[in-house]
C-alpha cells in the first residue's frame, strides 16, 4: 500500500471512529469492534492467510490501515529521513504488538532492538512470537498508567525510568506515543530518551503539531480530529478522556525538545488536520541528541 494510502486510510477510520464517539458509549463502540475483528479472524484462519509475525486483528488497539504496510512505511522514515544502519541499538517506544517490530527484523541483521509498552496482550504476542525467532529482538512490559489504555496501571508515565542503561541505543522511535500523553509525561519521556540514547544518536517520533494552518483546517471542519479544547500545556479532543488525542503548539513544543538535549532535524507535517499535501498521517519530527547532555 502506497505511503499516500495509508495516511488516507488512517483520515478515514479517524472519521468514522469520531462519528462513533457521538453515537455508542466507549465500552459499545470496543465490543463491536472487538466482535468484527475476531469475525475477520476467523475468516483468515479457516481461508489459510494468516501470516507469520501479524498478529490477529483484534490485537490491534488502533484498528486502521495495513499492519504490513505500515511497518513498512516507517522503515522507509527510519532508514531515509534518519539514516538507521543494519548494526544499530534500536529502541521501540511504546512497540505495541510488533506492527514497526516487523520489518527490522529483516533490516537489523547484526544490530539489535528493545521494545517496550503498556499493553499486556501486545508484548505477550511480541515474546512469543518474534522473540524465538528473533534473539536479538526483546520486548518489556512498562505497566505504566494512561487512562485510554491502562487505566489500572501503577505507575505514573511521569515518572516512568525506561529500563535501560545510560547511552544504550543508537536509534529510538515513538510512532503515536506522544499523541496520547500529557504535558508533564512528554516532558518526561523525553529526558527519558536523552538518557538512554548516545550522543548523537537519532530519533523519530510522531506527534499532532498545532500551528495556524493546522488551527485554520480544525476551525474549517476538515480535521479528523477536532483538537481544540485546551488543557494545561496542551490541547485535546476529550476533556473527561484527554489522552485519546493530545496536540501541542509547534512553537513551544520545539522549545521543549531543544531543552532536554535535542536538536530538531526535520518535520513532515500529516494527513490529520485536513491537509491536502502530507507525508503521513501524523505529523513526524527527526531528532538528534546532543553530544552532551543539558
Amino acid at each position: 500500500m502506497h505511503t499516500k494510502s495509508i495516511a488516507e486510510a488512517s483520515f478515514a477510520y479517524q472519521r468514522r471512529l469520531a462519528l462513533m464517539r457521538r453515537v455508542f458509549p466507549r465500552p459499545i463502540r470496543r465490543a463491536i469492534r472487538t466482535c468484527y475483528f475476531l469475525a475477520l479472524d476467523g475468516m483468515d484462519l479457516c481461508l489459510g492467510r494468516r501470516k507469520q509475525l501479524v498478529p490477529p486483528r483484534w490485537l490491534n488497539p488502533i484498528g486502521d490501515g495495513s499492519f504490513e504496510s505500515a511497518g513498512d512505511e516507517f522503515l522507509g522514515y527510519f532508514v531515509n529521513m534518519c539514516g538507521l544502519k543494519p548494526n544499530a541499538r534500536v529502541l521501540d517506544v511504546g512497540c505495541g504488538i510488533g506492527r514497526m517490530a516487523r520489518p527490522l527484523t529483516t533490516y537489523l541483521t547484526t544490530g539489535s532492538y528493545k521494545g517496550f509498552d503498556i499493553t499486556p496482550a501486545g508484548i505477550h504476542w511480541c515474546r512469543g512470537n518474534i522473540t524465538p525467532r528473533y534473539p536479538n529482538f526483546r520486548f518489556t512490559l512498562a505497566d505504566v498508567r494512561n487512562r485510554e489504555y491502562n487505566p489500572a496501571g501503577p505507575v505514573q508515565a511521569s515518572e516512568y525510568r525506561f529500563p535501560y542503561d545510560d547511552a544504550q541505543f543508537d536509534f529510538a522511535f515513538l510512532s503515536s506515543v506522544f499523541t496520547h500523553m500529557l504535558p508533564s509525561e512528554v516532558s518526561h519521556y523525553l529526558e527519558e530518551l536523552s538518557r538512554v540514547l548516545a550522543p548523537g544518536g537519532n530519533c523519530l517520533a510522531t506527534f499532532f503539531l498545532l500551528n495556524d494552518e493546522a488551527r485554520e483546517l480544525i476551525a474549517s471542519g476538515r480535521s479528523s480530529l477536532p483538537i481544540a479544547l485546551p488543557m494545561e500545556g496542551c490541547w485535546t479532543t476529550d476533556l473527561k478522556l484527554p489522552e485519546t488525542a493530545v496536540g501541542y503548539d509547534e512553537n513551544r513544543l520545539f522549545f521543549l525538545i531543544q531543552s532536554k538535549g535535542f536538536v530538531v532535524e526535520s518535520r513532515a507535517y500529516g494527513r490529520w488536520c485536513g491537509r491536502s499535501k502530507y507525508q503521513s498521517y501524523q505529523d513526524i519530527l527527526t531528532l538528534r541528541r546532543a553530544e552532551a547532555r543539558v
